[in-house]
């Protein structure tokens, strides 16, 4: 049963392959057992891929499914349709589109698996570039932001410094009169003099000014510190919406690209098993002499081509002979009299109903 099946595979005449050893037969079977396992491969491969793409098993599976039947299909009719030659430069010039081909379905088929067998690798490359598109997206974010914020902290910075200002102010008023009434500055005399009272007063003017900018600039103040933090809030928000989109980067495309960013010698490798596996069925069958399926088929071949070439060429020939006699017919009927007469009655008779139908016509006009 499974010799049958992989006879199907390799796409040969089964009954012609059962007339031969079974050496032949092995031969074929071994053809066939590679196409179907190639299939299989690209049945993983596929669904692997599609499932990055999709993150569902079951379109994934469904198109690895249609895509395995494609490539059996394709190398079935690689194999079946390469014929053995007199010579190998023949075999290779007729098998060199199919090996052209082969190589794109070897590649197509290597390159998901080769992500999946360097995932952790890969994983690595992508949580690289994951936190640097973090990186690059919070200083985008916060660039836009920017100016809104640095005038805001300029503003309460300012507030902040005139009250410090006018603070300042105060407490050198303070120190002023106080030494001033100690007598260890100003007019050097101790008690509470005309100019104690006069510095006094200037302090106690500023301390209204301060209490009165405090109060209006500690109410600006904590309104641009909400504002602040109002901005903070829509920042880190930004920031938080887009992080979701950094966190999926990591579909076919960017696991490709990833992989481009490894070594490649041992990528390079898994391609050449793949493209040796794909191509194996093609040079077995170029490689190998020329064997009882072979000239069997062969034979068959040449039969069906002579007797298509007979079949054309007796055709050709009745052709012409007929074509000869019917001109030697023709012409003996031609000095025929009796026939001469009735052609010529019934032409007769044919002009008259022409011009009887003439004559009507022109009546029916005027």
């Amino acid at each position: 049963m499974l010799k049958r099946f992989f006879i199907l595979c390799s796409g040969a005449d089964e009954d012609l392959l059962s007339s031969c050893s079974e050496g032949e037969q092995t031969k074929y079977v071994g053809i066939g057992a590679t196409v179907f396992f190639t299939a299989i491969m690209a049945f993983i491969a596929s669904s692997y891929a599609l499932f990055t793409v999709f993150d569902s098993i079951y379109p994934s599976v469904s198109f690895g499914i249609v895509w395995a039947f494609l490539i059996f299909n394709l190398d079935r009719f690689i194999v079946s349709t390469i014929r053995k030659r007199d010579r190998l430069w023949n075999e290779f010039l007729q098998a060199t589109p199919r090996i052209i081909l082969a190589m794109i379905i070897a590649i197509v088929i290597s390159k998901p698996l080769e992500i999946k067998i360097f995932e952790k690798e890969i994983n690595t490359v992508l949580l690289k570039e994951k936190n640097q598109l973090a990186m690059a997206n919070k200083k985008q974010v916060s660039d836009y932001f920017k100016s809104d914020l640095e005038k805001n902290k300029s503003e309460i910075d300012s507030l902040k410094s005139q009250l410090s200002k006018k603070e300042k102010e105060v407490n050198t008023y303070y120190e002023t009169y106080i030494s001033e009434a100690e007598g260890t500055a100003g007019t050097k005399k101790l008690g509470k003099g005309p100019v104690f009272k006069e510095k006094i007063a200037k302090h106690d003017l500023a301390k209204k000014e301060l209490d009165t900018l405090q109060k209006t600039n500690l109410v600006k103040i904590a309104e641009k510190e909400k504002k602040a933090k109002i901005l903070q809030a829509d920042l880190d928000k930004k920031i938080t919406e887009t992080q979701p989109i950094i966190d999926s980067f990591d579909g076919l495309m960017a696991r490709i690209n990833a992989l481009g960013k490894l070594p490649w010698l041992p990528s390079f490798f898994i391609m050449l098993l793949f493209l040796a596996i794909e191509t194996s069925p093609i040079i077995a069958k170029m490689l190998s002499p020329k064997g009882e399926y072979d000239y069997k088929l062969e034979d068959n071949e040449t039969a069906l081509k002579t007797h298509i070439e007979q079949n054309n060429h007796q055709r050709n020939l009745q052709k012409q002979t007929d074509a000869s006699i019917y001109d030697k017919i023709y012409a003996d009927i031609k000095e025929e009299k009796d026939l001469y007469e009735y052609k010529k009655k019934g032409a007769i008779e044919l002009l008259k109903l022409q011009s009887d139908s003439y004559v009507e016509k022109q009546k029916s006009v005027m």
